[in-house]
C-alpha cells in the first residue's frame, strides 16, 4: 500500500482516531507495511483490519497484531492499540453483503471503511491499469493466467486463490503501490449489484466475462439473473476501456450491447450469429495430461500455444488472457510464449500429481458447480484414454452447493455424465450428493461402479483398498466439503 498516516486514513474513511494511552500521537503513526486481517500475516508497520470471525472477534486480537508488527488498526470500536474507528453502517443492503459472523454490524462498518481506503489508494495511482475478471467458473484460473502474462510487461498484483469478495477485493487493491503497473482483480457475486459495488471500489479499465453458468443460482433464481449481475462489470468500463467477452457463450456475447467500451470477442466460434471471435483457438489437441495445444489466431497475427495447465476449458481462459496482454502492449508471439510458460498458481485447482506407483491424483476440490464438474470429468476421461491406454478412471465427487431448486437434477445429471463418459468408478461422498449416485445407476444400471460413502474417511479407505497402479483419480466438490483432504491422503500414502 502507499504510505499513509492514521490521520490520513481517518479522513478517508470518515472515522476518528483512538489512542489507547491517551497520548494523542496516534494521528502521526505511519502505515508503511501491508494491510492484513490475519495477525499471523502482519508485517512491520502494517495496518490490521479487525473483523468479527466465527470463533474470535478480531477486535480482541488488536494488541496481538501490534506485537506481530502492526502500526495501527482499522476497527469498529476502541481497542488496545492505535486505531482508526470507523463509523457504523446504517444501510441495510450493505450489511447484507458481509460475513455471516457479523452479528452487530461491526464487520460491515470495517469493510465499508476498507472499501473507501482501497478506492482512495486506487485513485492515488493514476498510471495503474485495473483488470476485472468475472464468470460463473474459471475466474481464479483466468486471473492467474492474466497475472502471469502481464508480469513481463510491468509489476503486476493479483490476489492469491479466490480473494474475490467484499473482503478479498479491497485487500488485493491495497497490495498496489507506486511501482504497480497492473492490478488483476477477480470478482464474485451472490446478488444483483454486488459486482457493481466491487467496481466502485476499484474502477476497471479492462473487464473480462468468461461464462454464465449455474453457480449460486439459488441466490439469483435463473441464468438470466446471473447474466444481469455479471454484466455489471462491462457496464462499469469507461469509453476508452476494453470488454473481453466469450463469443462461445450467448449470454456473455450479448453483453456487448451493455458497455461503452470497445469489445473483443474470444473463443472457438467462427459463427457470425452473435459475432465471430476476434481472438480464436483452432486445431486444439489435448495431451495425456489433458493439457491443450492450439493455434492462436488474432487480427495481429498467429502463433502456436502449448498450455502447461490442465483441462480443455483452459483454452477459453487463456484466450481471455491473450486479449488482455495484446491490449496492454504484448505481441502475439510474446503472449503465446508467456502462456506456454504459465503455471497453475492457486491450490486445489486441477492440481495434477502422480505417485511413485503411477496413480495420478487430480485435486480440483477448491470449489464446484455443474459447469466446472462437467469440465473436470471430461479432463479425467481424456487423461484415462490418452494414447489409447486403458488407465482406470475414478471420480470422487461431493456436494455442489447453492443450487436451490435444481439441486437434485443437477447432481443427477453429473452422475449420468460420468456413465456417458465411461468413467470406471464413481465415489460419491455424503448424503447431500446422493442424486449423483442415483443418476449413475439410472443412466447405466451400474452395480458397484458407483458407491455412496458417508464421509472423507470412508472414501479414503475405499480408495486405498481398491486403487491400482496407473489409475487416475479426480477429486472435486464445493469448498464447504473440503474434499482436498482425499487428495492429500492419497498423495501421502
Amino acid at each position: 500500500m502507499i504510505e499513509l498516516t492514521l490521520r490520513e486514513i481517518a479522513d478517508v474513511v470518515g472515522g476518528r482516531l483512538h489512542s489507547p494511552d491517551n497520548s494523542g500521537q496516534t494521528g502521526d503513526v505511519k502505515i508503511t507495511g501491508t494491510v492484513e486481517f490475519d495477525t499471523r500475516a502482519m508485517t512491520k508497520g502494517g495496518l490490521y483490519i479487525a473483523l468479527p470471525g466465527a470463533r474470535v472477534d478480531g477486535h480482541d486480537l488488536a494488541a496481538q497484531a501490534v506485537e506481530q508488527g502492526a502500526a495501527g488498526v482499522l476497527a469498529a470500536r476502541e481497542v488496545d492499540a492505535p486505531a482508526v474507528i470507523v463509523p457504523p453502517v446504517t444501510d441495510g443492503n450493505a450489511r447484507a453483503f458481509v460475513l455471516s459472523s457479523d452479528k452487530d454490524g461491526s464487520g460491515a462498518a470495517v469493510l465499508a471503511g476498507l472499501a473507501r481506503l482501497a478506492r482512495h489508494v486506487a485513485d492515488r495511482l493514476p498510471d495503474l491499469t485495473i483488470v476485472g475478471v468475472t464468470g460463473s467458473s474459471g475466474k481464479t484460473s483466468t486471473k492467474d493466467l492474466i497475472g502471469q502474462v502481464l508480469a513481463p510487461l510491468g509489476t503486476t498484483v493479483a490476489p492469491p486463490g479466490s480473494f474475490n469478495n467484499e473482503l478479498g477485493h479491497p485487500w488485493t487493491v491495497l497490495r498496489a503501490d507506486q511501482d504497480t503497473k497492473y492490478l488483476v482483480l477477480e470478482m464474485s457475486a451472490r446478488g444483483l449489484g454486488h459486482i457493481a459495488k466491487l467496481c466502485e471500489v476499484a474502477p476497471p479499465r479492462i473487464g473480462v466475462v468468461l461464462n454464465v453458468g449455474t453457480a449460486h443460482i439459488s441466490e439469483f433464481g435463473s441464468r438470466e439473473g446471473i447474466a444481469q449481475t455479471k454484466g455489471e462489470l462491462v457496464e462499469a468500463l469507461p469509453e476508452d476501456g476494453l470488454a473481453v467477452l466469450n463469443a462461445d457463450d450467448p449470454l456473455v456475447a450479448a453483453m456487448a450491447s451493455r458497455t461503452k467500451a470497445r469489445v473483443v470477442l474470444v473463443g472457438e466460434t467462427e459463427s457470425d450469429s452473435l459475432g465471430k471471435a476476434d481472438i480464436r483457438a483452432t486445431d486444439i489437441t489435448l495431451d495425456d495430461q489433458a493439457r491443450a495445444s492450439y493455434r492462436l489466431v488474432t487480427p495481429q497475427g498467429e502463433a502456436d500455444v502449448k498450455l502447461a495447465v490442465h483441462g480443455a476449458h483452459q483454452v477459453g481462459n487463456s484466450l481471455s488472457a491473450v486479449a488482455v496482454a495484446l491490449e496492454l502492449g504484448a505481441t502475439v508471439e510474446q503472449a503465446a510464449q508467456w502462456l506456454t510458460n504459465a503455471q497453475r498458481a492457486s491450490e486445489h485447482r486441477m492440481d495434477v500429481r502422480t505417485r511413485a506407483d503411477g496413480v495420478t491424483v487430480v485435486d480440483d476440490a477448491y470449489n464446484a458447480n455443474p459447469e466446472s464438474v462437467r469440465a473436470a470429468l471430461k479432463s479425467l476421461a481424456t487423461m484415462a484414454r490418452a494414447g489409447g491406454g486403458q488407465r482406470r478412471s475414478w471420480a470422487v465427487l461431493g456436494k455442489m452447493a447453492e443450487l436451490g431448486d435444481s439441486h437434485v437434477s443437477a447432481h443427477d445429471e453429473i452422475g449420468r455424465l460420468a456413465v456417458r463418459l465411461d468413467i470406471n468408478r464413481l465415489v460419491v461422498i455424503g448424503e447431500a450428493a446422493r442424486p449423483m449416485h442415483q443418476g449413475a445407476h439410472l443412466e447405466g444400471s451400474w452395480g458397484e461402479e458407483s458407491v455412496l460413502v458417508p464421509d472423507v474417511d470412508a472414501a479414503v479407505a475405499l480408495l486405498r483398498d481398491e486403487l491400482q497402479a496407473g489409475d487416475v483419480v479426480l477429486v472435486k466438490a464445493s469448498k464447504s466439503e473440503a474434499l482436498w483432504r482425499v487428495a492429500e491422503e492419497l498423495l501421502n500414502t
